[in-house]
């Protein structure tokens, strides 16, 4: 079974869209299975406050952010919302239009981290 991966894009008309992207094991040995190797340009560490709730806004830029700890409720522009607990992933390609609502979730601090892929 592949892992599922939110995804968080724009279309051509600056609305953002919710999809589910799947990466595929490329390798299995006797330590578990392996994906292919992703590009990424860094790694990021994030706190962010329980009462953190962003207004609309553009990812910053093309990145996956896994929470390590607690959730966060995305809103896309279409209306769609997703909650992404801990160690869910999402690649956010939402830098245009615009962009989404972000949300606390039981009002808990989170901790995330940010891969930049460009």
């Amino acid at each position: 079974m592949p892992i599922r991966i939110h995804n968080l894009y724009c279309d051509a008309q600056g609305e953002s869209h919710w999809r589910d992207i799947q990466i595929d094991w490329a390798e299995e040995n006797d330590a578990g299975k392996l994906s292919a190797r992703l590009p990424a340009t860094g790694i990021i560490f994030r706190q962010t406050q329980a009462e953190h709730d962003r207004p609309w806004h553009p990812a910053p830029r093309r990145q996956y952010i896994i929470n390590l700890d607690a959730g966060v409720e995305l809103t896309a522009s279409d209306g769609e919302s997703r909650v992404i607990g801990a160690g869910e992933v999402i690649l956010v390609e939402d830098i245009t239009g615009k962009g989404h609502l972000s949300k606390s979730v039981n009002s808990k601090m989170r901790h995330s981290i940010f891969v930049p892929i460009e």
